[in-house]
């Protein structure tokens, strides 16, 4: 077992951090959004009214997640009244963000978008110029007090990942997991007041917390702009000049492509870089040497990895730059790559079989209104330490970092989401035409993508069914769980138990050549770019 500080020792509430980073920087810019500035005083006004709005302990608080400042006001608004903030996509079907209201029990939503019938709508204070109440921005009163807070292991906020029966498993994190964590990060990144940090990753998605929150309790500068998910390398690279922007947070893939952006045009990274994040999947040895050959030495590059269920990252390591670790030779294929050492606030431990558990403050209370999958995923030793199992099988390397070995069971991670093929064979089962189904994980054009296999029923129509069911499921789940390619196909493989084998499947029918057949391939559309295209900014790992 490992550990690097007394695993009960409590770290501040992160609404207590952030309210004293107001209190020392009020003037010091907080967000910047397309070149408008909301100050830390400007900013915790607005979260110390949204608050007073929300009333104290407002339970589950559905916000749209977009990239403005109004979600980064609602998620420190919904802490700061002692709430659990939720993040819905306003793009994703109807019927999903309605399966993931009820699944939470949300009966409050902060802005218009998302809210259902029944659920309590609460408006955001302006963030620009003054607050819905007419209130202007710098003028609260400071004598009000922010409601009373709940304790450590309330709920903070709640996410969902990929569940075998079809439905979304709801995360439960509570506050003392994400203030540890955060705690955790400002020291790993080394921030300071003078760093302004990129959010990038989807606001629906926990990766987004290590940009916001180290950032908002620690001084610097958050930085929103739309050119960071504009579909261009040169005008991300020029945002990046033009807002100084030092710390870049990005999902491996994505990285995987700026890497060989900059190679093949010749250009260097801008000068105002100093660390890059990356996480999500194994890195690419290959690009971890063209990353090398760049003059990249100056810039930090930080591999990182976690799970939604501990808290964002758990591990990392330096793979480049001033404080990494010196390399006898270049980086070459077949190499594997580490994904760090335990964070101070971390408990790590590898079973008989290899597999990762991660115990301590960092990890999740389990799953909501799950008792099942809870158990199966997480348990408490008898010295009161909460474990949770990661399904990663890991090794130690002599320098006693980890690498990462594979799972122990089928899920698989499409743009650094953690799916389980299971629910997206639910969902096609459900259709009409299907009588039996295989999905899994693959790789296309370089890129991990999922793949499914359909075995039409008696009298179906094979011929149009591939492009029918991408239709059916695009109005059912999120884009990260319509495979790429749909292959409508006369049999599947089975074990000798009699249970779907899907690797065996996909052999079959790749070997056969059956993609090119009745198959329906997803392209652009399963939200995967090509060629100089930025991939859909998704969590960087998890």
């Amino acid at each position: 077992m490992t550990n690097n500080r007394n695993i009960h020792g409590a770290s501040s509430d992160l609404i207590d951090a952030f309210t004293e980073t107001v209190r020392r920087y009020p003037e010091r810019p907080a967000v910047v959004h397309h070149g408008d500035t909301l100050t830390y005083r400007q900013l915790g006004e607005l979260v110390r009214t949204l608050a007073h709005r929300l009333g104290s302990g407002p339970g589950v608080v559905a916000v749209p997640a977009t990239h403005t400042p109004d979600t980064v006001v609602a998620l420190l608004g919904i802490l700061a009244a002692g709430g659990a903030y939720c993040p819905v996509d306003p793009a994703f079907p109807p019927q999903r963000r309605q399966d993931m209201l009820a699944a939470v029990g949300c009966r409050t939503a902060v802005g218009a978008g998302i809210a259902q019938p029944g659920v309590r709508v609460v408006e955001l204070p302006g963030t620009t110029t003054g607050t819905q109440d007419g209130t202007q921005a710098g003028t609260q009163p400071g004598t009000q007090a922010a409601p009373e807070r709940n304790g450590p292991e309330q709920p903070a906020y709640l996410l969902f990942t990929s569940g075998s029966t079809g439905q979304p498993k709801p995360v439960v994190t509570p506050r003392r997991a994400i203030s540890a964590t955060v705690d955790s990060l400002r020291t790993l990144f080394g921030l300071t007041t003078e760093d302004r940090v990129l959010q990038f990753a989807s606001l629906n998605w926990d990766t987004c917390f290590e940009e916001i929150l180290p950032t908002l309790t620690g001084g610097a500068a958050l930085v929103l702009d739309r050119d960071a998910h504009s579909g261009s390398f040169p005008r991300f690279l020029r945002m990046v000049e033009r807002e100084r922007i030092g710390v870049l947070d990005l999902p491996t893939a994505f990285w995987h492509e700026l890497v060989l952006h900059l190679a093949e045009e010749g250009l260097a990274l801008p000068e105002c870089v100093r660390l890059l994040v990356i996480g999500g999947e194994a890195a690419n040895p290959a690009r971890l040497a063209d990353w090398a050959a760049l003059d990249t030495g100056r810039v930090r590059l930080l591999n990182t990895y976690g799970s939604t269920e501990t808290t964002l990252i758990t591990h990392a390591v330096d793979l480049h730059g001033p404080l990494a670790a010196a390399r006898d030779r270049p980086w070459a294929a077949g190499d594997r790559v580490p994904i760090g050492r335990a964070l101070p606030h971390v408990y790590e431990r590898i079973s008989e079989q290899g597999e990762l558990l991660i115990g301590g403050p960092a990890v999740a209370l389990g799953y909501l209104g799950l008792p099942e999958a809870t158990a199966d995923r997480f348990s408490e030793d008898a010295e009161g330490v909460h474990w949770y199992r990661t399904g990663d099988r890991v090794g130690r390397a002599p320098d006693g970092v980890l690498t990462h070995q594979g799972r122990l069971d089928g899920e698989f991670k499409v743009r650094g989401i953690r799916v389980d093929p299971a629910e997206v064979e639910a969902h096609l089962a459900g259709h009409p035409g299907v009588h039996a189904v295989a999905v899994t994980g693959t790789t296309l054009a370089g890129r991990s993508a999922l793949v499914a296999y359909v075995v039409p029923r008696a009298g179906a129509a094979a011929g149009g069914l591939g492009a029918e069911l991408r239709t059916y499921l695009r109005d059912r789940v999120p884009g990260h769980l319509v495979p790429s390619r749909i292959t409508v196909v006369p049999e599947l493989v089975l074990t000798a138990s009699g249970k779907v084998d899907r690797a065996g499947s996909h052999r079959l029918h790749s070997a056969r050549g059956a993609d090119a057949g009745h198959g329906a391939d997803a392209g652009r559309g399963a939200g995967e770019g090509a060629g100089a295209q930025l991939p859909e900014p998704e969590p960087a790992h998890h």
